[in-house]
């Protein structure tokens, strides 16, 4: 059947297995060969240029080498592609592997290097724009002011919504508006294909970090980015280049992820809108960062986002302190970076993933994330309650600073 009639939930078991009955097997193969026995010099010179070019093997000259190409690699793509509704995907060995590409490959394309960043954003991606590692110069602002920032050698605009780690949201299709013309890469980690299409709004890019939920399980590192066929081939011309291709044991992990992805998203929403709920009468809770709790921003809930997603944030009322004492005191989550897995886990983005964000863009002392996962709700509340009870003072690790 054609993807274009299959709802979400039935595109998740079966997008990129189209090839499967062909094959005679019914299970995802899994493809680890390095290197491709050649039919001959001429056909495998062919492919290869082929591969190298951005485009596909050759039927007859095969897929001579991994770097440039795989079968169970594509097969996860084509998945990913279908349920963004994009043209295609290019996966890559990490999220932050797959934002150079695309940095690289707009600036090639376009000729020119200003980025333009709305934040927040990740802090990979931050400290990556920021470190001036790529030649690119980046201009930051926040999402009313795209159109005003914009220059004659913008590049490319990236954004993220929800945004890490505040959950703020960003309207799409008004920064696709404001943006005349540049591309404008989504960064779609937190909400999934299951929440959010970024291209049906307008999005040149969609990246996800896949390490996350994705994958689901917290065993794979990934990134993809879903987008039209021509960006695919540039990506595919900078990954082949760069030799960020995705493992082929990763790209099986991820396609199987892929196939339980609605389910776990919509039971994970289910326990952190319970969690968030209860977290806005504690104590000592100053605030909840979460889709729709103190209202939405220009209705992008249901209009934009499908729902609020399991990722919460809260500033708690004792600070840096007491992000110390809750992080280290909980037991049922587990204090790790990382996000999007079945189980949940807490941790302080200012100490860590937004560490080498500029002070002044760097989310709050006082403000602790939480990925909610699969566990019981009710004991993954008793067990923040429990470490929320008490705190004690401690001193702030140098660049972190005290609310």
């Amino acid at each position: 059947m054609t993807s274009a009639y299959l709802q979400l939930d039935s595109l998740a078991v079966h997008a990129g297995r189209e090839d499967l009955t062909e094959l005679g097997v019914h299970a995802l193969p899994l493809d680890l060969s390095s290197t491709n026995p050649l039919p001959n010099i001429e056909a495998g010179g062919l492919s290869y240029e082929a591969m190298a070019s951005g485009g596909t093997p050759t039927a007859d000259g095969g897929a001579v080498y991994a770097r440039l190409w795989n079968p169970t690699v594509a097969r996860f793509e084509s998945a990913l592609a279908q349920m963004e509704h994009a043209q295609a995907a290019v996966a890559f060995s990490s999220g932050m592997a797959a934002m150079t590409a695309a940095i690289l490959t707009t600036m090639k394309e376009t000729g020119r290097r200003h980025v333009l960043a709305v934040r927040p954003l990740y802090g990979g991606t931050d400290h990556l724009l920021a470190s001036g590692l790529l030649g690119a110069e980046v201009s930051y602002c926040s999402a009313p002011d795209v159109a005003a920032a914009i220059r004659p050698d913008t590049a490319m605009i990236v954004l993220e919504t929800p945004a890490n780690p505040t959950l703020e949201l960003v309207d799409i299709r008004a920064v696709v508006e404001a943006a005349q013309g540049v591309p404008v890469l989504v960064d779609n980690t937190f909400a999934t294909p299951v929440l959010q299409n970024p291209v049906d709004l307008g999005a040149a890019m969609v990246l996800h970090s896949a390490t996350k939920y994705l994958g689901g399980h917290g065993d794979v590192i990934a990134g993809v980015i879903a987008c039209g066929h021509e960006q695919a081939a540039a990506l595919r011309r900078v990954r082949a280049i760069t030799g960020g291709l995705l493992h082929p044991l990763g790209a099986y992990l991820l396609h199987r992820g892929l196939a339980t992805l609605p389910v776990r998203i919509r039971a994970q929403q289910a326990n952190a809108q319970r969690i968030a709920a209860w977290l806005t009468t504690h104590p000592s809770v100053a605030r909840v960062h979460f889709p729709g709790i103190e209202g939405d921003t220009q209705g992008l809930l249901g209009r934009q986002l499908r729902g609020t997603g399991a990722m919460i944030s809260i500033d708690l009322r004792g600070g840096f302190d007491q992000a110390v004492h809750v992080t280290s005191t909980v037991s049922l989550f587990t204090h790790a970076v990382s996000l999007g897995g079945v189980d949940s886990l807490i941790q302080h983005p200012a100490s860590l993933t937004h560490r080498p964000v500029a002070p002044d863009a760097r989310p709050a002392a006082g403000l602790v994330r939480l990925s909610i996962g699969l566990e019981d709700a009710e004991d993954l509340m008793t067990d923040l309650d429990r470490a929320l009870a008490t705190h004690r003072p401690i001193q702030a690790p140098a660049g972190v600073s005290h609310v």
